[in-house]
């Protein structure tokens, strides 16, 4: 039985990379996820889960993953396998959100969902874990989709970027701006612009809402994916699950969160 806020809340973390870029150390029998990069006596999978089991009880937590990697992700977090949740295959974020998304409606419609992919570092831990209470608790009252953004230190071509309306932020929200655009990967000239600016934020990739706002926001812009989940939403959680989900997942395009909804413009009524 549900009985306070803290059982609302849910993370989904995304571990489903092959870690490409940190080839040799990572390769796809053991991706940088499950690796420890910084030496520190843990994976980064096993730094993001202990983060957020500051914000979300333990079991609310899912990590969605290959297949080939479920068993390494219960070996590294000891968590209950109904937890983790395969991918048949990769089909970028949005299919692997969606995935992620009914198995929580199935088990609680009043969800607010936070989503980190599994392989940030983190230094100022305990700032950040404000911060995501704080976005936990406007997002339970507003139906909105909500990231974090970055303020970057240099011109950095490698990583996404956000560009909030400064002037104008939330009434009662000093930090919560409004985004006017998503730009993917610039060259070093439009990097060295959008540094000089003010205006732009590195893309986090850390995204939270509340799960009937990402289900409108999946119903709109990408109908199909949503039908194909919503479909079959109570094999989910069954004996069934598996090959739903691999059926399910050979329907749906591969794209990404960002291109298929959050570049969107996001209207709720």
């Amino acid at each position: 039985m549900l009985n306070s806020d803290m059982d609302d809340r849910y993370v989904i973390i995304m571990a489903g990379g092959v870690g490409s870029r940190f080839w040799p150390l990572s390769r796809r029998e053991k991706p940088k996820q499950f690796l420890d990069i910084l030496g520190t006596g843990e994976t980064l999978i096993q730094q993001t889960f202990k983060r957020f089991k500051a914000a979300c009880p333990q079991e609310n937590i899912y990590i969605v993953t290959s297949s080939e990697h479920k068993n390494l992700a219960l070996e590294q977090l000891g968590i209950n396998p109904s937890n983790v949740l395969a991918e048949p295959f990769r089909r970028n974020t949005a299919p692997c959100l969606a995935y992620g998304t009914f198995r929580i409606l199935k088990e609680n419609p009043r969800a607010v969902i936070t989503v980190t992919p599994a392989d940030h570092l983190i230094i100022k831990e305990e700032e950040f874990c404000n911060v995501i209470r704080e976005s936990i608790d406007f997002v339970r009252e507003n139906d909105v989709l909500l990231t974090l953004g970055i303020k970057p230190d240099r011109p950095e071509t490698g990583y996404g970027y956000i560009q909030a309306d400064n002037k104008k932020p939330v009434e009662g929200h000093r930090n919560l701006l409004k985004v006017k655009t998503f730009t993917e990967k610039p060259d070093i000239d439009l990097a060295k612009i959008f540094l000089q600016s003010g205006d732009f934020y590195w893309n986090s990739g850390i995204f939270i809402w509340n799960i009937r706002s990402i289900l409108r926001a999946f119903e709109k812009h990408l109908p199909d994916m949503f039908s194909a989940f919503d479909d079959g939403k109570n094999l989910i959680g069954t004996d069934q699950e598996e090959m739903f989900i691999g059926r399910t997942y050979t329907e749906c395009k591969s794209i990404s969160i960002d291109f298929g909804i959050m570049e969107k413009p996001i209207m709720f009524s």
